[in-house]
């Protein structure tokens, strides 16, 4: 009876370690888009996005309504690439919260996001990544964006 309780426990605790490598994983993958993104590096944010990756943004129309706007990868590498060097913008990640289900993972992380240091906005982005292979890719990403309601911490 011991040795069945023990091997229980192990396979638990193998189990839960290899799901928190995972999440560290998925993470990293979050982290190197931000880093390409913040040195304007297409070649960079390319490595952890899919081929196919979709991205939105949940934005208000002039009534106040909901409005969600797709935007083209390559607009918007080409957006990112052509800021000026002058210009210094930064996302700032308030925290990590990642589900994985086998291939699939999801992350949901609040955000402020400034330009020449002064506060712009906030929001959430949530990433949906697909493990190809051995590595996590960014397949959909869509984020809100407001100007009130910022937590700030």
């Amino acid at each position: 009876m011991r040795l069945v309780i023990l091997t229980i426990c192990y396979l638990i605790t193998t189990g839960l370690y290899a799901q928190e490598e995972e999440k560290k994983a998925v993470q990293k993958t979050i982290e190197t888009f931000f880093e390409g993104f913040h040195k304007q590096d297409s070649v960079l944010i390319k490595q952890v996005v899919s081929d196919e990756i979709v991205l939105q943004s949940i934005g208000r129309n002039p009534s106040g309504g909901s409005v969600v706007r797709t935007e083209v990868f390559g607009k918007f590498i080409k957006s990112i690439v052509s800021i000026q060097e002058t210009t210094k913008f930064q996302e700032i990640l308030k925290s990590f919260k990642i589900q994985i289900d086998g291939p699939m993972a999801n992350a949901w992380t609040p955000y402020e996001f400034r330009i020449n240091d002064a506060f712009h906005h906030c929001g959430v982005n949530s990433f949906q990544l697909v493990k190809h292979d051995n590595d996590w890719k960014i397949v959909y990403l869509i984020d809100t964006r407001r100007k009130t309601g910022c937590d700030e911490g």
